[in-house]
């Protein structure tokens, strides 16, 4: 029996294909549609809050993340709130 991940973190530009068909895909599974998503982009304007939103994460950041605010962030994502 595989353990599950508490939480993914995925970034919305990856090299074959973007982070909103992943997370789609995510959603889209029953072992991992409950696994809070937490997106990260670097490009705003291409990825939007909204767009991740309703692809199913949870939460979005922005690149540069501060070190300083990321755990508490995760720590809520990986809550539920």
């Amino acid at each position: 029996n595989r353990e599950k991940p508490e939480m993914i973190i995925v970034d919305l530009s990856l090299p074959d294909t973007d982070g909103l068909t992943l997370v789609r895909k995510l959603r889209s599974d029953p072992r991992s549609v409950k696994i809070p998503v937490l997106a990260v982009t670097f490009y705003p304007e291409r990825y939007s809050r909204e767009q991740a939103i309703a692809a199913g994460c949870d939460a979005y950041v922005v690149k540069p993340i501060s070190t300083r605010t990321l755990p508490d962030l995760v720590n809520k994502v990986a809550a539920g709130k």
